[in-house]
């Protein structure tokens, strides 16, 4: 039997959602951006080493190294750059222009997802993937309109809606996976 990570990194995800969210409603025309810097750092930190990890050994079965682990590493890179750009009191465009790619990245893996019926709930996993990555495709859009209050409400509203999908997602992951991992034994020890 194997062992994923796959729930510590959808708790992340579901976390970094809510704090986009939240930054994205209430943060961007805010004169005092540095106390959005340490949970940035925090959420992309997690997502960019668990990404990375997964994207280089594969430690799980199949495409979920490409579906969580290389979304992981776009999602934890753009949070770091976002802790950075904000310490530094930087534009962030050139994250946002990222984000957009990094968007149509998700939108397709969601789409692939949904096709090939990955994962248990496939449907849910894919619209997951697809309403986060339309968030980093309304990211250069939610930066121009920035001083609209009901674009940002929609775009903070979309990214929610994503961590609540991938939240019943992973109370389900959780669940299964101490249930099906409560006799796993280390190597050494078998």
């Amino acid at each position: 039997m194997f062992v994923n990570y796959i729930t510590l990194m959808l708790t992340n995800l579901i976390a970094g959602l809510v704090l986009l969210a939240s930054y994205i409603y209430w943060g961007l025309d805010q004169e005092r951006p540095s106390r959005w810097i340490p949970g940035f750092g925090v959420v992309g930190a997690i997502a960019l080493v668990a990404g990375t990890h997964m994207t280089l050994t594969w430690p799980v079965i199949g495409s979920y190294n490409i579906a969580y682990g290389e979304t992981s590493m776009l999602y934890g890179i753009l949070f770091m750059g976002t802790a950075i750009a904000l310490s530094q009191r930087w534009e962030l465009l050139t994250l946002a222009i990222y984000g957009f790619f990094a968007g149509i990245y998700a939108v397709v893996v969601g789409i692939r997802i949904i096709n090939l019926g990955l994962t248990l709930l496939p449907f849910v996993s894919g619209l997951g993937f697809i309403l986060a990555g339309l968030g980093g495709i309304c990211a250069s859009p939610m930066l121009y309109y920035s001083e609209s209050k009901r674009f940002r409400l929609v775009g903070a509203i979309l990214l929610v809606l994503a961590a609540l999908i991938f939240a019943w997602i992973n109370v389900f992951a959780i669940w299964g996976h101490m249930a099906n991992y409560g006799e796993w034994q280390p190597l050494p020890m078998r």
